[in-house]
């Protein structure tokens, strides 16, 4: 346990070995590199690395395992007691003031709860309920007096609550939910009420059980006036007997298809009256009369403001999936050093998994993606705690911050649900078992694809940053530069940055896409390719919406809609080069010759896997020739062949244990049933007493008769 939590990562430094290990693929006589897998470690664990190990060290004890097979109202219960154990634990408190007992640490408070993934999924996303989203809101969108008031009580978890945002009938589109909140003078008492049914609160963890209180988002009214969406806190059950309050009503979700540790319900509500000072008014408030007011004058900014502040849940989420990632991966690859299948280079000896080609692309592109992604991931992370810590907390820091997180939460989850995936069917039949995770894991992951923002929606929105970014770009440009730009793309330029800004500094970094295509396995070539192809795509969604404001709401929309493919695709382009600037700048902190040299490779896998991925654009837009197009495969080989040696040594520098990964395929149980089996096959070949192959008997009497 203790050898868990007290070291960065795995094994120490290894030298290169001079003959191959069983299980491990032959090496050249020629030095090879050596990873410094502490020291690896270390980088990934990142600027919180003390509180991640701490969070790791709870999340290795039994008490915070996921127990396979519970009906789901005892995995509920069980959740709900590991909650106290948190608290218990002074696990929860990091982000909260420290006027409160907590640190203000918010960077190390989502850095400590994304680790919570390996004990159970349920137990992070509950966690996050309670702290991440309903705490969060009362912290963030309240003020002093509502933290005084509150603020204890869920801390400790006095107050079990809900965060009452998604309703039925409206998920990502939270501007038009329907809930409202009436102002009535006449008892200074706000009026909260479900129109219709699908104005339902919905998909809401804690509400189908737990929930004493919630934060409930609706559409505010006062003079007659609509003010859009605010928070309110509301009591939903009587603390002793847990029933709802009168007007409050609600149901159970039921059985999901994963995350049942979790009781999520549904809310609604009839005339149900809150005092004035329940609305969490740190960015809209009314008084006793009904007047409105608000620090922030557009409607449309105030809104979009108050949803900023709830960001971190999807920063978590990032977090939390390249956490289950690298789990899968550490089991997965571990288990391909060890299983045997088919003899393709011996009579005698069958393969090691991870020898064969396809093994490895299968695995080792995905590591090099989860390298990419947590090294993103850490950006993020220090982006979000400089916004929320008040070190960089402009408007501009907070837009940029929303973007790279609506950036970088599709491309994990998704990539977390590809790995698991592709991980199970990597180790066969025993990949399928409960035991070893795969499963399980996937399908509690599966809603991270849709939940704290669908990730087709948030790339929709970070392509509408994209466009706004370009636009403004040429807003003030004279025409040279602009006739240099139309010219740079119609001979391939490229953007040597990741933003869309400074088009002046653009037109003098750009150079030939062709002449950089030349070093596809160089840093510049490859920035060049994937740059270039954010940036055209870009430009051409914007060309084609061009004038769009000039047209009517129908018709500009339908315009637009003709083009949401290609935005979309442009985002993700943009998340992706995101990550491999990522891995990039990483890089530049790695002081050890031999494991520098080690991810350099595994950079290159994932910047060419990338360009592999969208070759049909590379050579239908004229940046790669056939020829050209067609080695990329070919050093994609070559990268996996060097890479081989080292792919313990990668997974090993995640840092996770046997306590974390609990899969009984991971534990070197196959290794001993491998040498077992060689070990009896080798000794009745010595004995004589191995029977006949019949073929081998077949082939002699051939050679006899010919003879």
């Amino acid at each position: 346990m203790t050898e868990l939590v007290d070291r960065p990562a795995g094994n120490r430094q290894r030298p290169a070995p001079t003959a191959a290990p069983s299980g491990t693929a032959p090496r050249t006589a020629s030095a090879q590199p050596a990873v410094d897998v502490d020291a690896l470690g270390g980088q990934l664990l990142g600027k919180w690395a003390a509180t991640r190990l701490q969070a790791r060290s709870l999340a290795a004890q039994p008490e915070l395992h996921k127990i396979e097979g519970l009906a789901h109202t005892e995995h509920r219960e069980r959740v709900f007691g590991q909650l106290k154990y948190l608290v218990e634990n002074e696990a929860v408190h990091r982000a909260f003031p420290k006027a409160l007992g907590g640190f203000d640490d918010h960077g190390g408070n989502i850095a400590g709860f994304e680790e919570l993934v390996v004990a159970d999924p349920s137990l992070q996303i509950k966690a996050g309920v309670q702290w991440g989203l309903f705490g969060s809101a009362v912290m963030h969108l309240g003020t002093a007096e509502h933290h005084s008031k509150w603020l204890p009580g869920i801390m400790n978890l006095e107050i079990p609550g809900c965060f009452a945002m998604t309703e039925t009938g409206h998920g990502s589109d939270v501007a038009s939910i329907a809930t409202t909140a009436t102002y009535d003078p006449a008892t200074d008492e706000f009026v909260v009420h479900t129109p219709f049914r699908a104005a339902w609160k919905d998909y809401i963890g804690n509400a189908a059980t737990d929930g004493l209180g919630a934060v409930v988002f609706a559409q505010l009214v006062t003079r007659g006036v609509g003010h859009g969406v605010h928070a309110f806190y509301v009591d939903l059950r009587d603390p002793e007997t847990k029933e709802f309050l009168p007007g409050i009503g609600g149901e159970d979700d039921g059985i999901k298809g994963g995350l049942n540790g979790i009781d999520n319900g549904r809310l609604h509500f009839t005339n149900v009256r809150i005092p004035r000072t329940n609305l969490l008014n740190r960015y809209g408030d009314v008084d006793s009369d009904g007047k409105y007011s608000s620090p922030i004058a557009s409607p449309g900014r105030r809104f979009f403001t108050m949803l900023g502040t709830l960001v971190q849940g999807r920063v978590s989420l990032d977090g939390a999936a390249v956490a289950a990632s690298k789990v899968a991966l550490k089991a997965a690859i571990q288990y391909a050093t060890e299983r045997r299948q088919f003899n393709a280079s011996s009579h005698t000896e069958e393969e090691v998994l991870l020898d064969y080609q396809r093994h490895q692309k299968r695995l080792f592109t995905r590591l090099a993606t989860t390298y990419a992604a947590s090294f993103a991931h850490e950006q993020l992370l220090e982006k979000f705690d400089d916004v929320f810590s008040g070190a960089h907390d402009t408007d501009e820091d907070r837009q940029d911050l929303e973007t790279l997180a609506a950036a970088l939460k599709p491309l994990s989850t998704w990539h977390a649900l590809d790995t698991l995936q592709e991980c199970r069917e990597a180790c066969g039949g025993a990949g399928f078992l409960i035991e070893n995770r795969f499963a399980s894991l996937r399908a509690d992951l599966d809603v991270y694809a849709t939940f704290e923002g669908d990730n087709t929606v948030l790339l929709q929105l970070v392509a509408k940053r994209l466009l706004a970014d370009y636009a403004k770009e040429f807003r003030s440009v004279d025409f040279g530069v602009l006739a240099r730009y139309v010219v740079g793309q119609a001979t391939g330029a490229a953007i040597h940055r990741t933003g869309l800004r400074q088009v002046a500094q653009f037109v003098a970094d750009t150079g030939s896409v062709q002449k950089a295509a030349i070093a596809l396995r160089d840093e510049e070539g490859q920035r060049a390719l994937l740059t270039d192809r954010v940036q055209t795509m870009v430009a051409e969604a914007a060309t084609a919406l061009k004038g769009t404001g000039r047209l009517s709401q129908e018709k500009g929309a339908a315009l637009f809609n003709r083009h949401q493919n290609e935005l979309i695709d442009a985002a993700q382009a943009h998340a992706e080069l995101l990550q491999w600037e990522a891995f990039t700048d990483a890089l530049r902190d790695v002081t050890d010759p031999g494991t520098k040299t080690v991810l350099t490779w595994l950079r290159d896998l994932f910047g060419l896997s990338l360009i592999e991925k969208n070759l049909s654009w590379y050579l239908m837009n004229g940046r790669l020739s056939m020829q050209r197009g067609r080695t990329v495969g070919e050093y994609i080989n070559r990268l996996l062949v060097k890479l081989r040696p080292h792919a313990v040594e990668l997974v090993d520098a995640f840092g996770y244990g046997e306590q974390h990964v609990r899969a009984k395929i991971a534990t070197g149980a196959e290794k001993e049933r491998q040498d077992e089996a060689r070990t009896y096959f080798r000794s009745q070949r010595a004995s004589g007493q191995a029977p006949v192959d019949e073929k081998v008997l077949l082939a002699r009497t051939a050679a006899v008769k010919r003879n």
